[in-house]
């Protein structure tokens, strides 16, 4: 099973993927971990994608593609295996693609681990992960029986920097503006499976293996039903040459018996039809075999074109208007609770705003009480030393 596993950070996509490398014996092919591995090897791609690391540039889609390729002519992934990490856009899907149909390895299946934003939000900014053996936890969904101690090896949990709820939004909205239009990709190519990413681990798991199992279910089945579309018209083909062959052979039978009962022998007709029969059926079964040898090879050149039209006329099947109108419908859905989320934020920041103000004006105000007070006591004292009213100031009355 070859298959892509999409999903935006704190979705789950390396604890399902290794889930199901255990359950299918295929391998995880991370293109972060291709690249550090093919760095420190100092390969000849490796080397070119670390001039541009060390420039601060990305890593031509090139480069990348070409890791994927080595890594895919390793003979571990000869039943299949899980691309995490790539594609990122719609480009970097097509390259993959061309790439796979020309290694004969087609894509069977994207996964997408779809969960919601404040979910995701929840699960990253309350992370805790074990600076010694790696495990992560949870201090809303899965807390440490001691706080701030793994309850596996008992090392120390530390909270990452960049789990901070201004980072997590901007990494979330880089994913959604960069992964929507490679999600409606795979579904306008019918290679799409939308897993609800929320609830027990295990359960989203069941999900996954249920949606890959019933793809490959409608394999089989459409693998077998072109198989015999293809093989109909050959075995026809056999069918009615070997019946046009043994008709002629029996007309020419009976025509003999008959001249020979009209002459009267019939002993003697009888002898002569047999020596006929045994002359005439010999030939005509080996013009049977060399006839059905002839249409079972053209049977089996139909039915290799047959199978070779359909299977492309199914990898490029046009979506209907149905699967269309969803992709659009749930593209604006998104962009609706995105611009939802943009202006509850541009809210709060005015409230935010609105209230420094109102304090700035609180503590302008006080300073100018106390400023005036201080004036006033300055006239006081000027008055009491010199009985007149300070220069400026009206005398009371």
């Amino acid at each position: 099973m070859r298959l892509v596993l999409l999903g935006a950070p704190g979705s789950g996509k390396g604890t399902q993927a290794k889930r199901l490398v255990k359950r299918y014996g295929i391998p995880q092919i991370s293109t972060g971990d291709l690249l550090r591995e093919a760095v420190a090897a100092g390969t000849e791609l490796g080397r070119a994608a670390k001039q541009f690391m060390d420039a601060g540039q990305l890593v031509p889609d090139e480069v990348v593609l070409g890791m994927i390729r080595e890594r895919l002519s390793q003979p571990d992934t000869a039943r299949g295996f899980i691309l995490d990490g790539f594609p990122r856009n719609v480009s970097q899907a097509e390259a993959l693609d061309r790439m796979l149909e020309e290694m004969k390895q087609p894509l069977d299946l994207a996964i997408l681990i779809d969960t919601d934003y404040d979910v995701l939000m929840q699960r990253l900014t309350g992370r805790l992960t074990c600076e010694n053996c790696g495990a992560v936890f949870n201090i809303y969904t899965n807390p440490p029986r001691q706080d701030r101690i793994c309850d596996f090896c008992g090392g120390r949990l530390h909270h990452r920097a960049d789990d901070n709820e201004e980072t997590i939004s901007n990494r979330l909205r880089v994913y959604d503006q960069q992964t929507r239009p490679v999600i409606a990709y795979y579904e306008m190519e019918c290679k799409l499976a939308r897993i609800d990413g929320e609830g027990e681990i295990d359960t989203i798991f069941q999900r996954i293996v249920d949606a890959i199992e019933q793809r490959l279910k409608r394999a089989t089945a459409s693998s077998d039903a072109i198989g015999q579309g293809a093989a109909a018209p050959g075995a026809e083909t056999e069918a009615q040459a070997k019946d046009a062959t043994q008709k002629a052979t029996a007309r020419k039978v009976t025509k003999k018996k008959t001249s020979a009962k009209r002459a009267g022998k019939a002993t003697t007709g009888k002898k002569a039809v047999k020596g006929v029969v045994k002359k005439k059926v010999a030939p005509a079964s080996k013009a049977v075999k060399k006839a059905t040898k002839k249409a079972v090879k053209k049977a089996a050149g139909k039915k290799a074109a047959g199978k070779a039209v359909r299977k492309k006329a199914v990898r490029r099947a046009v979506p209907s208007l149905e699967q269309v109108l969803r992709v659009v419908e749930q593209a604006v859905a998104r962009e609706i609770r995105q611009m939802e989320r943009q202006l509850e934020q541009a809210a709060k920041e005015t409230a935010r705003l609105l209230a420094r103000v109102a304090r700035a004006e609180a503590q302008g105000e006080k300073r100018v009480s106390r400023a005036e007070e201080r004036v006033r006591r300055i006239e006081d004292r000027i008055r009491k030393l010199t009985g007149k009213n300070p220069p400026g100031r009206p005398r009371k009355r």
